[in-house]
């Protein structure tokens, strides 16, 4: 990713309306599906800044890798220990058969080979063992946004059963999330293409459009997973070894 990403990370994780709704989405998602044990070990893998680490820690002991040196800093101060900095595909030095989750939270479209990747992590899984995969949908909502994120792709669900399929790996509870939102970020999407003002800041809105967008984005953790979601800005699912 550009550095200015991982800048306005560091800068607004803990305050912008879309990092602490999906947390509590995926912390519901993961309660009431993930069926861990109550020792589990964790890996986050593509971690950034290191915001989804005490979540994370809320269902066990957390490993974590991040490839940006900076932020790696950032989440090592989070997490109290060193984050590694294995990249994908290969996870060169992450214990085999040892995870009972992995979490790839918009990590997966980073890289241009998502089956090895997602093959690796198979390898690195406990018997049991499940990987919490969260993308970006939609291709046509392509832009700038992506381009600064080095994405190589967002996802259909298909495109994201295949990918997912091929590694070895089977899909549950697969769903499209951030769809209250959709249709604003679709309109957004479209008037950026159409008046060419595309434009990759994803600081947060004024104060009173956070609180109201992190209130209606909120509500999802009570659906997703449970209700038929209609289509979103993302993609969640829980992945198992075939």
């Amino acid at each position: 990713m550009d550095r200015i990403v991982y800048d306005r990370m560091a800068a607004h994780d803990s305050t912008h309306w879309w990092y602490r709704a999906r947390r509590d989405i995926l912390a519901d998602y993961l309660t009431r599906y993930g069926k861990l044990p109550a020792d589990a070990r964790i890996l986050e893998i593509g971690c950034g800044t290191g915001h989804n680490l005490p979540m994370l820690a809320s269902f066990g002991t957390v490993d974590a890798i991040e490839i940006d040196p900076a932020a790696r800093e950032i989440a090592s101060q989070r997490l109290g220990k060193p984050v590694q900095a294995a990249p994908l595909p290969e996870l060169p030095g992450i214990e085999r058969g040892a995870y009972d989750l992995i979490a790839v939270l918009d990590v997966v479209e980073h890289i241009e080979d998502d089956v090895a990747a997602l093959a690796a992590m198979k390898s690195c899984l406990k018997p049991g063992g499940k990987i919490l995969i969260a993308v970006p949908a939609h291709q046509w909502m392509w832009s700038a946004h992506d381009v600064v994120n080095h994405h190589h792709r967002r996802y259909s669900k298909g495109t994201l059963v295949s990918a997912i399929e091929k590694a070895g790996l089977k899909p549950r509870k697969l769903t499209y999330f951030n769809s209250l939102l959709f249709p604003l970020a679709a309109a957004a999407r479209i008037a950026g293409r159409i008046t060419g003002r595309d434009d990759s800041d994803d600081s947060p809105p004024p104060a009173p459009l956070n609180k109201a967008f992190e209130a209606i984005f909120r509500i999802e953790r009570h659906l997703v997973g449970r209700a038929p979601m209609t289509p979103g800005v993302s993609i969640v699912t829980l992945a198992e070894p075939a």
